[in-house]
């Protein structure tokens, strides 16, 4: 679970801003979808996270951020050494000239040197700082993990590095021969938990393996998967067509049966619907139906494995009666085995009634188009019971598109 979140100059999130979801210990979990951070801990967190805002009030650029440090985790030793990072700092002078930090807090073995990710947890923090833009490419000033076993006065270093130097690491956790390797290879824009994997360091594969659970349809741009690969995917899954069969019938009306022609080279998704003689192709179904049936696959690999699904728009594709039971699914330990988590932006105001204010998250700018993201739950005088729908739609939260 990803419990605390912080960004200073990513996108259009020009200063600092924190998202710690941990909630108070005497707040009753009503729908079922609070959760320890990890077994056994007395903090929770939501296990779905919504948020609201206007039209680029820079919602997606919280998913951005969160989608880019798992990329770099994971997969930046694979990225073209003459490229910049994908991704941008805000857009003024002085915050081109600035660094950029991401840290995300979460859970991982208490032992670190378990080459496992099952076992007794507890929190971990990842922390990136990347240079200035202004006349230099980019390079990794300050990469960290440190983890904070129940006990420890405070958190320890597993792995610290600044620019190309490693500084720190935990006790067994390197090989002189490992780190000799490290040194060599390790580039200035790549992360040094990706590269030890490439090394085939136990413990960072373990690791990166863990980080693949973060599942998104969002990462510069928003990601469309294209017809092929979702047919491949369901014709591997059948038991996901299976649900996806029973979802659509009440997304789209006229969907009677969903099922694949393998008939081809490539297998197509073919719609019979109700009244028609006709079989319908993918291609001929709604916009609707289109986005929603290459999301599901993300909300299923996600409850199925466990890890956090970051879906962009998800109220786009998905009917307000409908979308509310896809949430629930995340608080039913028997959907949700793995304590999966769900992070989605969202445009349909009338999903606040269905959620608690633990789990809303508002997005605004302000007059220098800077980003700032507050918890509904930080609002004073908020009550639990009170109409969230009517009240922001009234404007009283903030974070409304600003009419006439």
């Amino acid at each position: 679970m990803l419990y605390k979140v912080e960004i200073d100059n990513f996108c259009s999130i020009g200063e600092h801003q924190e998202i710690d979801l941990r909630v108070r210990k005497s707040v009753e979990d009503t729908l079922g979808r609070l959760a320890p951070i990890y077994s056994g801990s007395e903090d929770r967190a939501p296990n779905v996270i919504a948020l609201f805002g206007p039209n680029a009030a820079g919602k997606s650029n919280i998913l951005r951020a969160i989608t880019f440090g798992a990329w770099f985790v994971s997969k930046s030793f694979d990225h073209r050494s003459d490229l910049n990072l994908p991704y941008e700092k805000f857009g003024s002078k002085e915050k081109i000239g600035a660094p950029t930090r991401l840290s995300f807090s979460f859970a991982g073995p208490v032992n670190y040197l378990e080459s496992t990710v099952k076992g007794a947890r507890c929190p971990y923090t990842y922390e990136l700082v990347l240079s200035s833009r202004q006349g230099q490419n980019d390079e990794v000033l300050l990469e960290k993990l440190s983890f904070q076993p129940k006990g420890y006065g405070k958190a320890t270093t597993i792995l610290e590095r600044k620019k190309d130097c490693l500084l720190k690491t935990a006790k067994g956790f390197l090989t002189s021969g490992t780190e000799k390797a490290l040194k060599e290879v390790l580039r200035p824009r790549a992360s040094m938990i990706s590269t030890l994997a490439q090394l085939n360091h136990e413990v960072a594969s373990v690791f990166v393996g863990a980080i693949s659970g973060v599942i998104s349809n969002i990462f510069i741009d928003r990601i469309e998967e294209n017809d092929w690969d979702m047919t491949r995917w369901y014709e591997t899954h059948p038991a996901a067509l299976s649900e996806l069969q029973r979802i659509a019938k009440r997304i789209d009306l006229g969907i009677e049966e969903i099922g694949l022609d393998r008939s081809s080279i490539d297998p197509q998704m073919l719609f019979r619907h109700a009244g028609l003689d006709q079989i319908i192709s993918l291609k001929r179904e709604s916009h609707g139906t289109q986005r929603f049936i290459k999301v599901f696959p993300y909300i299923l690999m996600t409850l199925d494995r466990g890890g956090v699904a970051i879906i962009d728009e998800l109220d786009t594709t998905i009917h307000p009666l409908i979308l509310p039971e896809i949430l629930r699914w995340f608080g039913d330990k028997d959907r949700n085995p793995h304590g999966a988590q769900i992070w989605t932006t969202c445009h349909s105001a009338s999903l606040l009634s269905d959620l608690t204010k633990e789990e809303v998250l508002f997005c605004e700018k302000d007059s220098r188009g800077y980003t700032s993201v507050f918890k509904l739950a930080d609002i004073e005088r908020v009550r639990r019971n009170e109409n969230f729908f009517g009240k922001y739609l009234g404007g009283e939260y903030g974070a409304v598109p600003i009419l006439g």
